[in-house]
């Protein structure tokens, strides 16, 4: 039997403005705060524990300030939501494994340089995982910004290639939102805020068959 998976990325405090169509499990790839403060962090939580799916995983993005810098306090905060930072769950029968870092970004949090320090984080994903969730995108899918560049990350890209997750959900660059495909791995942008912080890319829907590893996209959920 197929489990729905509800994708979000990049929602940056707008959730009272989101239509959040149901499903079995939602996953919100980072960026869930604006300012990142723990008053931001309680308002979220509460609306995404709200919402129907009976599971929810999140992790952390570079807005995300609070589960950086103070962890002890906004941590707990998260109660009755999946939250990964560099570890693997099983949710809903599903391996998914979270990590919230990307490449130096100005002064954000969660950056790592490039070559050897990211590359560290991303030698911790495990091979066979159902899903993968990073805040930041792999080198060549949804990762083109405005300027025609593409910005995503190379390492990221390889371990990838090497560990084979079924379906790789990320948000970061909010001009790519968008549904990728290649060699067997799905890659979904779930970015949900413009690049002017306009909340009106559509959440990303997707069944997932866990004994084929199969993903299909829902167009209309």
């Amino acid at each position: 039997m197929s489990i729905r998976l509800v994708l979000l990325s990049d929602t940056h405090t707008l959730h009272e403005e989101l239509r959040v169509p149901d499903g079995d499990v939602l996953i919100h790839a980072g960026d869930l705060l604006n300012r990142g403060t723990l008053r931001e962090l309680a308002a979220a939580a509460a609306f995404l524990r709200s919402l129907p799916h009976r599971e929810k995983v999140l992790i952390a993005g570079n807005h995300d300030w609070c589960l950086q810098d103070d962890p002890g306090l906004a941590e707990p905060m998260l109660d009755g939501i999946t939250y990964l930072r560099d570890r693997e769950a099983l949710v809903a029968g599903l391996r998914i494994y979270g990590s919230p870092w990307q490449p130096w970004f100005f002064g954000w949090a969660f950056n790592l340089r490039r070559g050897e320090e990211i590359r560290a984080k991303w030698n911790l994903i495990p091979s066979g995982l159902d899903v993968l969730v990073t805040h930041g995108p792999p080198l060549g899918f949804g990762d083109r910004v405005r300027r025609g560049e593409r910005v995503g990350c190379a390492d990221l890209l390889e371990a990838v290639g090497r560990t084979r997750p079924s379906l790789h959900v990320f948000g970061h660059i909010h001009e790519d939102h968008g549904v990728f495909v290649e060699n067997g791995i799905t890659y979904a942008n779930a970015c949900i805020c413009t690049l002017g912080y306009e909340p009106t890319q559509a959440p990303l829907v997707f069944d997932y068959e866990p004994e084929t590893r199969r993903c299909e996209r829902v167009l209309e959920a």
